[in-house]
């Protein structure tokens, strides 16, 4: 691990400006919780349940503050993500089948991202659906060649900047229309109705808790310094990451349950909002056609960003997992190419979407386990090492997870 302290003769860093140094990893990944599959899944929910789901969103994204912390932790004190580490503790036909899984949830996590922005680019312009899908696939493919190396850092600004967007995209219509705030409060309370309403949490969950995100973010720590720039301190990195995650996933968290407010206070019980497209149309008949342009221009910057994020995802897994190093092109091409099958032939796209979230959903213990087990390892993390309280509430929320999971198989089955 590089621990390279600053040239002599050069200016100590303030603590602020270290701080700011040292944001940026955590606002990438929180991407991956604010894609196109996040609307499907939290429009629905709202639209259908009304604010009955809120407690779901903001109970995923309290576990998702933890599990990303944990990412990034994982890769500051190894200096290795989570699929290196993987690749060299499993045998070859172990790694390859940890590959396989990870990518269809690849896959499945791409399928949404595509999907989502050929819509709103069929909102915003008229475009058929498969001509939107090529579209983002070509720009997404263009803005991956700023990842890695001297322009990094210019890649994390462009992903954050997109991230504003979407943030401005998806809270317009709150702003317009405010909601009830003791009606969002009172579905902090948990509880279900129908065991449908248990399958849209746990869709929701798959939605928001995502498998790439935590193999993405032990990479991104240790990318963030690869323009040669000089890295902090163990310890310092670790404070300053806690700070990123946790305004990164705020960001996300507000995104997210602004969605379900607004589904649910301006389009509850209304017909054909079950569909990204339905729900835009409401939007624009509920709140004005120029809200509806906003969201569908936060649509369109979530789909761009989200599938960028994935694919460096993906490439890192195969990285880490089969020690190849192949060009992000062709990473590109191994998961754009089913997507655009999707939207050629799908007669409902919107309902392949969701149905990715739930695959989503069923891959997430294939990566929080592992990094249960090696956060715990002393061996592995020396004095950082999780202690045996962080340990316990990390496995309760590794054990809520799977029970979800295996409660979603069940009801889906």
């Amino acid at each position: 691990m590089d621990t390279r302290t600053a040239p002599q003769g050069t200016a100590t860093p303030t603590p602020r400006r270290t701080l700011i140094g040292m944001l940026g990893p955590a606002f990438v990944a929180a991407v991956a919780y604010v894609d196109p599959g996040n609307v499907a899944a939290n429009i629905t929910a709202g639209a259908r349940y009304g604010y009955l789901l809120v407690w779901v969103l903001a109970l995923a994204n309290m576990m998702s503050v933890l599990i990303q912390y944990q990412s990034a932790k994982l890769g500051i004190v190894t200096g290795k993500s989570l699929p290196q580490l993987l690749g060299e503790r499993m045998g070859d036909a172990g790694r390859f089948l940890f590959f396989a899984q990870a990518e269809v949830i690849a896959i499945a996590t791409d399928l949404a991202e595509l999907i989502g922005g050929a819509i709103a680019l069929h909102l915003l312009l008229g475009l058929p659906l498969f001509i939107g899908g090529c579209i983002i696939g070509a720009v997404s493919t263009l803005l991956l060649r700023f990842q890695g190396g001297r322009t990094h850092r210019l890649f994390e600004r462009i992903v954050i900047g997109l991230l504003l967007v979407i943030t401005l995209g998806f809270v317009a219509g709150l702003l317009v229309d405010p909601p009830d705030p003791t009606a969002v409060a009172q579905g902090l309370v948990p509880r279900f109705t129908t065991t449908d309403s248990v399958l849209t949490a746990t869709s929701m969950l798959g939605a928001t808790v995502m498998p790439h995100a935590i193999y993405l973010h032990s990479t991104l720590v240790n990318d963030h310094y690869a323009d040669g720039r000089v890295r902090p301190d163990t310890r310092t990195l670790l404070r300053g990451s806690k700070i990123d995650v946790l305004w990164a996933l705020l960001l996300a968290g507000t995104v997210n349950l602004s969605l379900l407010v607004l589904a649910a206070h301006s389009l509850h019980g209304m017909a054909g909002t079950d569909s990204i497209e339905g729900a835009q149309q409401a939007i624009a008949a509920a709140l004005g056609p120029a809200v509806g342009t906003i969201f569908s221009i936060g649509l369109l910057a979530s789909s761009l960003s989200s599938t960028s994020v994935g694919t460096y995802a993906g490439a890192e897994i195969m990285r880490g997992l089969l020690h190849l190093t192949p060009p992000m092109w062709a990473c590109r091409i191994v998961t754009l190419v089913p997507g655009l099958a999707v939207l050629w032939f799908a007669p409902n796209p919107t309902q392949a979407l969701v149905v990715g979230q739930v695959i989503l959903s069923i891959g997430i213990p294939f990566a929080i386990i592992p990094l249960l087990r090696y956060t715990h390892d002393r061996t592995l993390m020396g004095e950082y090492a999780d202690g045996p309280v962080k340990h316990a509430v990390f496995i309760a929320v590794t054990g809520l997870i799977i029970a979800l999971n295996a409660a979603l198989i069940f009801l889906t089955l």
